[in-house]
């Protein structure tokens, strides 16, 4: 098992710490796009190469490859070796994968997953802690929420956060209404307990 993302600093530290021993390694379209952005210049001649690069099988494939990269822009060869040729190359990588691109399907996939999740589903974070809220469940995973039937600490967060109004996420007990309801039937005085 491998761990493959765009090495944002975010992602490579919480890998790190909920997968220690799996190994974390560069998309190599996302880096290609780092390289592109801070050297313009040739990204045009050096692109075919260090695909080619990337996938290489051996090391004299590998090494004449990264010589030809350095020859057009030393900048761009040293950019590559910082990023750490294990993350990247298939000749170097601690562990075998297809090397399929399912880049394409994951965003596409995760696009939908951000439109049909993010409009109810949030997290928030509580110290050390983060805690899931769905306010269309009217759920937290401290379970507060759905238990008091009362929006929890973390989701008045949220619910302050996007300014919406608290009473639509209490339960109908809690409004007012329903205890003023309660009183509508006449109570009869108790007699004392002796009799």
């Amino acid at each position: 098992m491998c761990v493959v993302s765009d090495r944002h600093e975010s992602i490579i530290h919480t890998v790190s710490k909920v997968y220690p021993t799996v190994p974390h390694l560069a998309c190599i379209w996302h880096l290609w796009k780092n390289v592109t952005k801070q050297y313009t210049t040739n990204s045009e001649v050096l692109s075919p190469i260090f695909y080619s690069q990337a996938k290489a099988y051996s090391q004299d494939e590998f090494d004449k490859l990264m010589e030809k990269i350095g020859n057009v822009d030393i900048r761009v060869k040293r950019y590559l070796e910082d990023a750490g040729r294990d993350k990247w190359s298939r000749l170097y990588s601690p562990v075998n994968r297809g090397w399929t691109m399912t880049s394409n399907i994951a965003e596409c996939i995760n696009g939908k997953l951000v439109e049909a999740s993010t409009e109810y589903v949030y997290t928030v974070n509580d110290g050390p802690r983060s805690f899931i809220i769905d306010l269309k469940k009217k759920t937290c995973s401290c379970r507060m929420f759905q238990l008091d039937e009362i929006p929890c600490s973390h989701a008045w967060a949220v619910l302050k956060n996007k300014n919406l109004t608290v009473d639509v996420y209490c339960s109908d007990l809690f409004k007012l209404e329903i205890v003023v309801n309660t009183y509508d039937v006449p109570v009869d005085p108790l007699p004392d307990e002796t009799e």
